[in-house]
Formats: C-alpha cells, structure tokens, sequence
C-alpha cells in the first residue's frame, strides 16, 4: 500500500511539473508570428523609386499613436531598400495597411477613383475571399501606373490589442521587418 501511494506522489510531481511546461508552449505558439506574402510574378521590382500612402476605405482603423508607429517604421524600412516616400500623385506605388484590432475582418482592396474595373481587377486584388484576423498587419503596395496590386504581405500578432505604448512600438518594430524582408521579392 505505502508503493502505490508512493508510485501515485511521483505520477502527481510528473504531472506537476509538466503543467507549466505545457502551459509555456501553448503561451509561445500563441505569441508566434505567421508572416505570408504574394507578388505579381510578372512585376519588375527594380523599377520602383517612390511611395505614397494611401488610404484603404470601409477598414477598421487604429488609434493615432499606432498608425503613426505602424507609418514610420514601414517608412524606414521602405528607404533601407532604396525607395523614397513622397505625396505627389506621380509615385510609383501606392502604400496602404490594414489591420483587425478585436474581430476578423474581411480584407478590402484600394480603389480611389479609379474604381473596380479591369485597372484593379486581376492579380493579387481578386481575393475576395480574405481575411484580416485581430492583431493582424496586413500591407499592400500597388503599382500606381498599371493600378494593380503587385505586392501583399501579412503578419499575424503584429499590433498590440491593449494599449501599452513601449511594447506596441517593439512588437510593430518587429513585425514589419520580419514583413518587408520579403521585399522586393526575389524573382
């Protein structure tokens, strides 16, 4: 009698120790960031100098601090790979974001007076079916003379859901250069 209960302390110490062992995993996998990307293979990158932002309609939208943080450390990493932001309607892209902050959302291609006509049909922007989840940084860039989307990237757990202003700026920091490291694509 005294060995099983012996035997049956051991099973539980097992079990004990395991729990956060588990529970450290789960909280790991749950932090991880999935980053996806797709480009117009037909697209020569190198032909790309500037940017404008652009706004995309109808999305959810982030408080000022963050679209500024989400802004500038795209705008960096953006001028690392040689291209210069402008607000002249002659850029050669078109830069917008969207995010999910507490639901999924679906995803909503750029159109601005141009509307949905063959300019913006086709290529990557037929996705009608996409989708944003919550903490999501989805980034698209359009060429702005053919009007087509050419490059659309995303990272999951990218945009900090509680308001802490220091952990947002490195959690943001990171994802978009774990994002844009695939950008421009290697053809």
């Amino acid at each position: 009698m005294v060995a099983a209960q012996s035997q049956e302390g051991i099973g539980m110490k097992r079990i004990a120790l395991l729990v956060p062992l588990v529970l450290g995993f789960a909280a790991g996998h749950a932090a991880a960031q999935d980053v996806n990307y797709n480009f117009d293979r037909s697209t020569d990158f190198s032909k790309f100098k500037s940017y404008r932002w652009v706004d995309i309609k109808s999305v959810q939208q982030v408080d000022h601090v963050t679209a500024r943080q989400i802004t500038f450390v795209v705008d960096a990493e953006l001028a690392k790979k040689g291209l210069l932001k402008t607000d002249s309607d002659y850029a050669d892209l078109y830069i917008g974001y969207q995010t999910a902050l507490s639901r999924q959302t679906p995803w909503k291609a750029y159109h601005d007076g141009w509307g949905y006509g063959p300019g913006w049909g086709g290529g990557l922007d037929t996705m009608a079916e996409a989708s944003i989840h919550a903490g999501q940084l989805d980034l698209d860039i359009y060429a702005a003379t053919e009007k087509k989307l050419v490059w659309r990237g995303a990272v999951s757990n990218a945009i900090e859901l509680k308001l802490n202003v220091e952990r947002s700026e490195k959690k943001i920091q990171k994802s978009v250069e774990k994002l844009l490291k695939n950008y421009p694509p290697k053809q």
